[in-house]
Protein backbone atom coordinates (compact mmCIF):
# COMPACT_ATOMS: atom_id res chain seq x y z
CA UNK A 1 0.00 0.00 0.00
CA UNK A 2 2.93 2.64 1.22
CA UNK A 3 5.05 1.61 -2.40
CA UNK A 4 1.41 1.97 -4.49
CA UNK A 5 1.34 5.82 -2.77
CA UNK A 6 5.05 6.56 -3.28
CA UNK A 7 4.25 5.66 -7.07
CA UNK A 8 1.19 7.59 -7.71
CA UNK A 9 3.13 10.49 -5.64
CA UNK A 10 6.76 10.05 -7.40
CA UNK A 11 5.41 12.34 -11.06
CA UNK A 12 4.17 14.73 -8.93
CA UNK A 13 7.11 15.51 -6.95
CA UNK A 14 9.06 15.42 -9.88
CA UNK A 15 6.69 17.91 -12.02
CA UNK A 16 6.94 20.44 -9.08
CA UNK A 17 10.59 19.97 -9.16
CA UNK A 18 10.87 20.06 -12.55
CA UNK A 19 8.69 23.75 -12.45
CA UNK A 20 11.29 24.90 -9.71
CA UNK A 21 14.29 24.74 -11.52
CA UNK A 22 12.52 26.06 -14.30
CA UNK A 23 11.26 29.37 -12.84
CA UNK A 24 14.69 29.76 -11.38
CA UNK A 25 16.45 29.56 -14.81
CA UNK A 26 14.21 32.38 -16.28
CA UNK A 27 15.36 34.44 -13.59
CA UNK A 28 18.74 33.58 -13.66
CA UNK A 29 18.94 33.89 -17.59
CA UNK A 30 16.99 37.44 -17.21
CA UNK A 31 20.02 38.67 -15.48
CA UNK A 32 22.48 37.06 -17.45
CA UNK A 33 20.71 38.63 -20.70
CA UNK A 34 20.47 42.24 -18.62
CA UNK A 35 23.87 41.99 -18.31
CA UNK A 36 24.39 41.68 -22.38
CA UNK A 37 24.39 37.66 -22.52
CA UNK A 38 22.32 36.98 -26.54
CA UNK A 39 19.42 34.90 -26.09
CA UNK A 40 20.95 33.08 -29.05
CA UNK A 41 24.51 31.79 -27.78
CA UNK A 42 22.58 31.32 -24.25
CA UNK A 43 20.75 28.70 -25.98
CA UNK A 44 24.09 27.35 -27.98
CA UNK A 45 25.75 26.91 -25.34
CA UNK A 46 23.02 25.62 -23.20
CA UNK A 47 22.48 22.66 -25.72
CA UNK A 48 26.01 22.15 -26.35
CA UNK A 49 26.67 21.57 -22.11
CA UNK A 50 23.47 19.20 -22.57
CA UNK A 51 24.69 16.98 -25.16
CA UNK A 52 28.05 16.89 -23.26
CA UNK A 53 26.00 16.00 -19.80
CA UNK A 54 23.64 13.34 -21.40
CA UNK A 55 26.33 11.45 -23.87
CA UNK A 56 28.21 9.26 -21.42
CA UNK A 57 24.26 8.29 -19.72
CA UNK A 58 23.14 7.46 -23.32
CA UNK A 59 26.46 5.65 -24.14
CA UNK A 60 25.50 3.54 -20.55
CA UNK A 61 21.96 2.81 -20.54
CA UNK A 62 21.88 1.95 -24.75
CA UNK A 63 23.76 -0.88 -23.60
CA UNK A 64 20.94 -2.62 -22.26
CA UNK A 65 18.90 -0.90 -25.33
CA UNK A 66 17.77 -3.56 -27.85
CA UNK A 67 15.40 -0.78 -29.85
CA UNK A 68 17.56 0.06 -33.19
CA UNK A 69 17.82 3.52 -34.28
CA UNK A 70 16.48 3.82 -37.47
CA UNK A 71 16.61 6.57 -39.85
CA UNK A 72 13.06 6.92 -39.68
CA UNK A 73 13.25 7.19 -35.74
CA UNK A 74 15.90 10.24 -36.28
CA UNK A 75 14.05 12.13 -38.66
CA UNK A 76 11.63 11.83 -36.25
CA UNK A 77 13.79 13.37 -33.61
CA UNK A 78 15.66 16.03 -35.99
CA UNK A 79 11.76 17.29 -35.82
CA UNK A 80 11.64 16.96 -32.07
CA UNK A 81 14.74 18.74 -31.72
CA UNK A 82 13.66 21.47 -33.97
CA UNK A 83 10.81 22.68 -32.29
CA UNK A 84 12.70 22.52 -28.87
CA UNK A 85 15.10 24.94 -30.53
CA UNK A 86 12.13 26.98 -31.49
CA UNK A 87 10.84 26.59 -28.20
CA UNK A 88 14.36 27.55 -26.42
CA UNK A 89 15.14 30.69 -28.43
CA UNK A 90 11.47 32.00 -28.06
CA UNK A 91 11.29 31.55 -24.72
CA UNK A 92 14.65 33.41 -23.58
CA UNK A 93 13.73 36.16 -26.42
CA UNK A 94 10.63 36.52 -24.57
CA UNK A 95 11.62 36.61 -21.21
CA UNK A 96 14.68 39.14 -22.31
CA UNK A 97 11.91 41.64 -23.75
CA UNK A 98 9.48 40.92 -21.03
CA UNK A 99 10.18 39.46 -17.91
CA UNK A 100 10.47 36.07 -15.99
CA UNK A 101 6.15 36.94 -14.46
CA UNK A 102 5.30 37.38 -18.01
CA UNK A 103 6.94 33.94 -19.20
CA UNK A 104 5.23 31.85 -16.29
CA UNK A 105 2.18 33.94 -17.25
CA UNK A 106 2.17 32.41 -20.59
CA UNK A 107 3.10 28.78 -19.52
CA UNK A 108 -0.93 28.63 -18.63
CA UNK A 109 -1.69 28.75 -22.44
CA UNK A 110 0.14 25.20 -22.14
CA UNK A 111 -2.30 23.19 -21.33
CA UNK A 112 -5.16 24.24 -23.56
CA UNK A 113 -2.84 23.65 -26.09
CA UNK A 114 -1.53 20.05 -24.91
CA UNK A 115 -5.64 19.37 -24.24
CA UNK A 116 -6.87 20.58 -27.86
CA UNK A 117 -3.94 18.91 -29.43
CA UNK A 118 -4.13 15.91 -27.27
CA UNK A 119 -7.82 15.93 -28.15
CA UNK A 120 -7.53 16.07 -31.49
CA UNK A 121 -4.54 13.49 -31.96
CA UNK A 122 -7.17 10.96 -29.65
CA UNK A 123 -4.29 10.99 -26.99
CA UNK A 124 -6.87 12.35 -24.57
CA UNK A 125 -10.64 11.13 -24.49
CA UNK A 126 -13.56 13.07 -23.33
CA UNK A 127 -16.60 11.21 -22.27
CA UNK A 128 -19.09 13.74 -21.22
CA UNK A 129 -20.99 10.87 -19.15
CA UNK A 130 -17.58 10.24 -17.03
CA UNK A 131 -17.58 12.32 -14.31
CA UNK A 132 -13.81 12.07 -14.51
CA UNK A 133 -13.57 14.00 -17.46
CA UNK A 134 -15.59 16.43 -16.41
CA UNK A 135 -13.10 17.26 -13.60
CA UNK A 136 -10.57 16.99 -16.31
CA UNK A 137 -11.81 19.61 -18.61
CA UNK A 138 -13.32 21.80 -16.29
CA UNK A 139 -9.94 21.66 -14.02
CA UNK A 140 -7.50 22.80 -16.86
CA UNK A 141 -9.74 25.46 -17.27
CA UNK A 142 -10.01 26.78 -13.69
CA UNK A 143 -6.26 26.45 -13.82
CA UNK A 144 -5.92 28.62 -16.59
CA UNK A 145 -8.31 31.23 -15.26
CA UNK A 146 -6.37 31.04 -11.99
CA UNK A 147 -2.98 31.50 -13.72
CA UNK A 148 -4.58 34.90 -15.49
CA UNK A 149 -6.36 35.80 -12.45
CA UNK A 150 -2.54 35.90 -10.36
CA UNK A 151 -1.15 37.75 -13.58
CA UNK A 152 -4.06 40.57 -14.57
CA UNK A 153 -5.20 41.30 -11.20
CA UNK A 154 -2.83 42.18 -8.33
CA UNK A 155 -5.10 43.97 -5.50
CA UNK A 156 -3.77 45.31 -2.13
CA UNK A 157 0.24 44.04 -1.50
CA UNK A 158 0.13 41.73 1.70
CA UNK A 159 4.03 41.33 1.75
CA UNK A 160 6.94 43.92 1.46
CA UNK A 161 6.74 47.45 -0.44
CA UNK A 162 6.09 47.46 -4.47
CA UNK A 163 8.92 47.56 -6.48
CA UNK A 164 9.89 47.37 -9.88
CA UNK A 165 11.58 44.75 -11.47
CA UNK A 166 12.60 43.99 -15.05
CA UNK A 167 11.51 47.22 -16.45
CA UNK A 168 10.72 46.44 -20.46
CA UNK A 169 8.90 49.46 -22.78
CA UNK A 170 5.18 48.18 -23.88
CA UNK A 171 6.48 47.90 -27.23
CA UNK A 172 9.05 45.26 -26.36
CA UNK A 173 6.62 43.40 -23.59
CA UNK A 174 4.45 43.24 -26.53
CA UNK A 175 6.81 41.28 -29.09
CA UNK A 176 7.90 39.09 -25.58
CA UNK A 177 4.02 38.25 -25.01
CA UNK A 178 4.05 37.15 -29.01
CA UNK A 179 7.20 34.99 -28.46
CA UNK A 180 5.91 33.35 -25.65
CA UNK A 181 2.44 32.33 -27.06
CA UNK A 182 4.97 30.87 -29.63
CA UNK A 183 6.27 29.44 -27.05
CA UNK A 184 3.41 27.38 -25.54
CA UNK A 185 2.43 26.09 -28.47
CA UNK A 186 5.41 24.86 -29.33
CA UNK A 187 6.06 23.10 -26.19
CA UNK A 188 2.23 22.03 -26.48
CA UNK A 189 3.46 20.25 -29.71
CA UNK A 190 6.91 19.25 -28.42
CA UNK A 191 5.19 17.62 -25.66
CA UNK A 192 2.83 15.28 -27.86
CA UNK A 193 5.49 14.76 -30.55
CA UNK A 194 7.84 13.31 -27.52
CA UNK A 195 4.73 11.28 -26.46
CA UNK A 196 4.37 9.90 -29.96
CA UNK A 197 8.03 8.99 -30.42
CA UNK A 198 8.38 7.42 -26.73
CA UNK A 199 5.69 4.87 -28.14
CA UNK A 200 7.66 3.62 -31.04
CA UNK A 201 11.39 3.52 -29.48
CA UNK A 202 11.03 4.35 -25.61
CA UNK A 203 14.80 4.59 -25.26
CA UNK A 204 14.11 8.07 -23.11
CA UNK A 205 17.85 8.57 -22.98
CA UNK A 206 19.39 7.81 -26.41
CA UNK A 207 16.16 10.01 -27.37
CA UNK A 208 17.17 13.23 -25.63
CA UNK A 209 21.35 12.69 -26.50
CA UNK A 210 20.03 13.23 -30.43
CA UNK A 211 17.72 16.05 -29.33
CA UNK A 212 20.76 17.86 -27.36
CA UNK A 213 23.23 17.18 -30.50
CA UNK A 214 20.51 18.36 -33.28
CA UNK A 215 19.29 21.12 -31.06
CA UNK A 216 23.13 22.27 -30.83
CA UNK A 217 23.50 21.74 -34.55
CA UNK A 218 20.22 24.27 -34.97
CA UNK A 219 20.80 26.67 -32.45
CA UNK A 220 24.68 27.05 -33.82
CA UNK A 221 23.43 27.52 -37.47
CA UNK A 222 20.69 30.15 -36.34
CA UNK A 223 23.31 31.84 -34.27
CA UNK A 224 25.98 32.03 -37.25
CA UNK A 225 23.69 33.72 -39.07
CA UNK A 226 22.09 36.39 -36.75
CA UNK A 227 25.15 37.11 -34.24
CA UNK A 228 27.98 38.44 -36.46
CA UNK A 229 29.58 40.39 -33.02
CA UNK A 230 32.01 37.78 -32.29
CA UNK A 231 32.50 39.62 -28.74
CA UNK A 232 28.86 38.58 -28.18
CA UNK A 233 30.28 35.05 -28.34
CA UNK A 234 32.90 35.57 -25.34
CA UNK A 235 31.25 34.71 -21.50
CA UNK A 236 32.40 36.56 -18.91
CA UNK A 237 33.17 34.99 -15.71
CA UNK A 238 30.34 36.70 -13.54
CA UNK A 239 26.55 35.50 -13.44
CA UNK A 240 26.54 35.23 -17.83
CA UNK A 241 28.70 31.72 -16.90
CA UNK A 242 26.96 31.22 -14.09
CA UNK A 243 23.44 31.20 -16.62
CA UNK A 244 25.00 29.07 -19.09
CA UNK A 245 26.33 26.55 -16.54
CA UNK A 246 22.52 26.00 -14.85
CA UNK A 247 20.67 26.73 -17.78
CA UNK A 248 22.50 23.84 -19.58
CA UNK A 249 22.32 21.42 -16.32
CA UNK A 250 18.76 22.25 -15.21
CA UNK A 251 18.02 21.95 -18.97
CA UNK A 252 19.47 18.43 -19.40
CA UNK A 253 17.93 17.48 -15.82
CA UNK A 254 14.58 19.10 -16.92
CA UNK A 255 13.97 17.26 -20.26
CA UNK A 256 14.55 13.57 -18.78
CA UNK A 257 12.53 14.12 -15.86
CA UNK A 258 9.61 15.57 -18.44
CA UNK A 259 10.63 12.75 -20.69
CA UNK A 260 9.61 10.30 -17.79
CA UNK A 261 6.43 12.00 -16.81
CA UNK A 262 5.37 11.98 -20.12
CA UNK A 263 6.16 8.26 -20.77
CA UNK A 264 4.28 7.37 -17.66
CA UNK A 265 1.24 9.63 -17.10
CA UNK A 266 0.76 11.27 -20.51
CA UNK A 267 1.47 14.95 -22.17
CA UNK A 268 -1.48 16.50 -20.29
CA UNK A 269 -0.11 15.01 -16.94
CA UNK A 270 3.17 17.25 -18.00
CA UNK A 271 1.50 20.25 -19.43
CA UNK A 272 -0.71 20.60 -16.35
CA UNK A 273 1.93 21.44 -13.95
CA UNK A 274 3.07 24.76 -16.03
CA UNK A 275 0.41 27.00 -14.17
CA UNK A 276 1.67 26.41 -11.33
CA UNK A 277 4.98 27.87 -12.53
CA UNK A 278 3.44 31.38 -11.39
CA UNK A 279 3.01 30.51 -7.98
CA UNK A 280 6.31 29.45 -7.64
CA UNK A 281 7.51 32.28 -9.63
CA UNK A 282 5.74 34.48 -6.72
CA UNK A 283 7.13 32.61 -3.71
CA UNK A 284 11.03 32.56 -5.15
CA UNK A 285 10.36 36.60 -6.49
CA UNK A 286 9.09 37.76 -2.83
CA UNK A 287 12.03 35.15 -0.89
CA UNK A 288 15.09 36.17 -2.97
CA UNK A 289 13.80 39.66 -4.57
CA UNK A 290 11.79 40.69 -1.68
CA UNK A 291 9.11 41.43 -4.78
CA UNK A 292 5.82 42.62 -3.40
CA UNK A 293 3.26 39.75 -2.82
CA UNK A 294 -0.41 40.28 -3.55
CA UNK A 295 -3.91 39.43 -2.87
CA UNK A 296 -4.65 38.52 -6.65
CA UNK A 297 -1.47 36.47 -5.90
CA UNK A 298 -2.98 34.29 -3.43
CA UNK A 299 -6.41 34.02 -4.76
CA UNK A 300 -5.06 33.29 -8.12
CA UNK A 301 -2.76 30.52 -6.44
CA UNK A 302 -5.21 28.90 -4.65
CA UNK A 303 -8.11 28.82 -7.97
CA UNK A 304 -5.16 26.98 -9.37
CA UNK A 305 -4.33 24.36 -6.63
CA UNK A 306 -8.07 23.80 -7.51
CA UNK A 307 -7.70 23.38 -10.85
CA UNK A 308 -5.23 20.78 -10.45
CA UNK A 309 -6.20 18.63 -8.02
CA UNK A 310 -9.46 18.73 -10.08
CA UNK A 311 -7.23 17.07 -13.01
CA UNK A 312 -5.55 14.92 -10.99
CA UNK A 313 -8.71 13.38 -9.66
CA UNK A 314 -9.61 12.53 -12.61
CA UNK A 315 -6.45 11.23 -14.09
CA UNK A 316 -6.54 9.00 -11.02
CA UNK A 317 -9.93 8.26 -11.68
CA UNK A 318 -9.17 6.75 -15.04
CA UNK A 319 -6.82 4.96 -14.14
CA UNK A 320 -8.69 3.23 -11.31
CA UNK A 321 -11.15 2.53 -14.19
CA UNK A 322 -9.21 1.27 -16.49
CA UNK A 323 -7.11 -1.12 -14.19
CA UNK A 324 -10.86 -1.94 -13.27
CA UNK A 325 -11.45 -2.95 -16.86
CA UNK A 326 -8.59 -4.40 -17.53
CA UNK A 327 -9.31 -6.90 -14.70
CA UNK A 328 -12.57 -7.93 -15.80
CA UNK A 329 -11.15 -8.84 -18.81
CA UNK A 330 -8.55 -10.83 -17.57
CA UNK A 331 -11.44 -12.32 -15.30
CA UNK A 332 -13.60 -13.06 -18.27
CA UNK A 333 -11.18 -14.87 -20.48
CA UNK A 334 -10.12 -16.65 -17.55
CA UNK A 335 -13.08 -17.75 -16.98
CA UNK A 336 -14.07 -18.90 -20.44
CA UNK A 337 -12.92 -22.07 -20.63
CA UNK A 338 -14.36 -23.18 -17.16
CA UNK A 339 -17.86 -21.89 -18.98
CA UNK A 340 -17.45 -23.97 -21.70
CA UNK A 341 -16.35 -27.08 -20.59
CA UNK A 342 -19.74 -26.34 -18.20
CA UNK A 343 -21.86 -26.49 -20.63
CA UNK A 344 -20.45 -29.39 -22.31
CA UNK A 345 -21.23 -31.61 -19.82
Amino acid sequence: MMGRCVERALPVVVMVLVVLTQVINLIVSKMAMSRGLNFFILVLYADLLSTLISLPFAFIFSRSNNCPVTFAVLCKIFLLALVGCVVQICEYAGTNYGSPTLATAMMNLIPGFTFVLALILRMETVNWRSLSSHAKTIGTLVSIAGAFVLTFYNGPPILNKPTLLFLSSKQDWILGAFLLVITALSNAIWYISQAAILKVYPAKMMILCFIFLFSTIQSALVSLVTVRDWTAWKINPDITLFAVFYTGCSTAFRVYLISWCIEKEGPLFVSMFKPLAIVVAAVVGVIWFSDTLYLGSIIGGVIIVVGFYAVMWGKSKENITKVETLGNSASSCHNAPLLQVHTQN
